[in-house]
C-alpha cells in the first residue's frame, strides 16, 4: 500500500503528460503565444512530476534523471504521433521544468527552516 501511495501519483500524472502527447495538434492559433503558452506548460508539467519523484526517491538525482528519460521518451512518441514532432528543445523545457521543480522544493525547504529559527 505505501508502494501505491508513492508511485501511484507519478504514474497518474506520467500519464497524464502521455495523453496530452498523444493529442495531434495543441495549437491555439495565438501566434508566438501559442509558442509561449505550450513551453510554459511543458516547464509547469516537468516541475510537477520533479516534485512527485522527488516524493517518491526522496532523493534529487535520481527523480532528475528519470523525468529526464521520461522527457526523451514522451517526445519519442510524439514523433509517432501525427500532427507532432520529436524536439530536442522540447527535452531540454522539459529538463528545465525537472530543474525548476526542485529549485522550488529547496526553496520552499530554506524557507521553513529559517522561520523555524
Amino acid at each position: 500500500m505505501n508502494r501505491l501511495f508513492q508511485w501511484g501519483p507519478v504514474v497518474l500524472w506520467a500519464a497524464v503528460i502521455f495523453a496530452f502527447s498523444s493529442v495531434p495538434s495543441l495549437g491555439t492559433d495565438l501566434g508566438v503565444w501559442d509558442t509561449v503558452l505550450r513551453k510554459c506548460a511543458h516547464a509547469t508539467e516537468y516541475a510537477i512530476l520533479a516534485l512527485l519523484l522527488y516524493r517518491a526517491f526522496s532523493r534529487e538525482l535520481p527523480a532528475f534523471l528519470i523525468g529526464f528519460a521520461y522527457a526523451v521518451t514522451d517526445e519519442l512518441h510524439q514523433a509517432f504521433v501525427r500532427g507532432r514532432h520529436a524536439s530536442p528543445f522540447d527535452v531540454a523545457m522539459d529538463a528545465a521544468g525537472l530543474a525548476l521543480g526542485l529549485l522550488l522544493l529547496h526553496a520552499t525547504r530554506l524557507t521553513v527552516q529559517s522561520q523555524r529559527g
